[in-house]
């Protein structure tokens, strides 16, 4: 009699590039939705193996034809099918996101961190533009909307002669950025702040470059959006009709906080049409990013004073 062979990787050794592949496949087949850290499923797949495994995540070229026991790779299935049934982002289950090959804490208190402010900071190329408007005397920087504290901490590891202050309104994001701010021993530049927008004294500035992720999803998006957004904080992602209430006060609110030179980075993912519907006067300059030229903007405050002058 021949025996029937299980479907389940764990029955068999496979290496560890078939057991991606493998979950990859399972993923693919359940529907799942990317953009917590990568865009397909096999570099989602990957992401779970090597993090289960024990194994750096750029380690794959280096461990692809390593074996896997029977039991590590039920392990990982458990993994991935946590992954499927509970539609949270892989960055819930392991605990820890990547931004720029920075590694942060990051937990259900926050959104995983994606922003492509983070690539203007840490990207030389990338990074160029934004360079070429910021002061040389640039000392003073505000994140605002901090989240797990990412932007404030590549800040900072990017012009080591600032200081940072990361404000959110959420003191569960706050306590997660104070994990990430102390994880990489940067308790001495960065200070945590609690503000509704520019709302609390303490941000009063002058700052001479302000970044700003803000909550900018608008209401249609977000009523559209799949289960792994929707196991984020909402607060971080809603932005209201048109997405764009928090930028409305924030706008309002900056100048009076800005040096002289300042400049204001903010980042609207996919709402450029609604931002320049809302502000139709309004000077812009698009900063390029990995995503194209409509993602990520700047003002200065110049520009800002004038919008509050017409």
């Amino acid at each position: 009699m021949t025996s029937t062979a299980s479907s389940s990787p764990a029955a068999a050794s496979l290496t560890t590039l078939q057991l991606v592949e493998a979950m990859a496949a399972r993923l693919d087949a359940a529907g799942v939705s990317f953009g917590h850290g990568t865009t397909n499923a096999f570099d989602e797949a990957a992401w779970l193996v090597l993090w289960q495994l024990g194994h750096p995540l750029h380690a794959l070229d280096e461990v692809a034809d390593d074996a896997v026991t029977p039991e590590a790779a039920a392990q990982v299935e458990a993994l991935v099918q946590r992954r499927i049934d509970s539609r949270r982002p892989a960055a819930y289950l392991t605990g820890e996101a990547w931004l720029q090959g920075v590694p942060f804490h990051v937990d259900e208190r926050v959104i995983v961190p994606r922003s492509f402010i983070a690539e203007l900071l840490a990207d030389a190329e990338l990074g160029a533009e934004l360079d070429a408007w910021l002061s040389p005397d640039t000392r003073r920087v505000l994140d605002l909307c901090t989240g797990n504290g990412s932007l404030a901490v590549l800040s900072a590891m990017a012009f080591p002669d600032i200081e940072v202050d990361a404000a959110d309104i959420s003191l569960d994001a706050l306590a997660v950025a104070r994990l990430n701010v102390d994880r990489h021993g940067l308790a001495g530049r960065i200070r945590l702040v609690e503000s509704d927008g520019l709302g609390a004294p303490a941000l009063a500035g002058p700052y001479d470059l302000i970044l700003c992720n803000p909550p900018y999803v608008n209401a249609a998006s977000m009523a559209a959006l799949p289960p792994e957004y929707l196991a984020e904080p909402q607060i971080a992602l809603a932005g209201g009709r048109d997405g764009m209430d928090f930028v409305r006060q924030l706008l309002k609110d900056a100048p009076a906080r800005m040096s002289p030179d300042a400049v204001l980075v903010l980042e609207i993912g996919n709402e450029r049409e609604h931002f320049e519907a809302a502000f139709p006067q309004l000077e812009a300059i698009w900063l390029e990013t990995s995503a194209g030229h409509d993602q990520v903007l700047l003002l200065t405050r110049a520009t800002l004073n004038r919008q509050a002058e017409a």
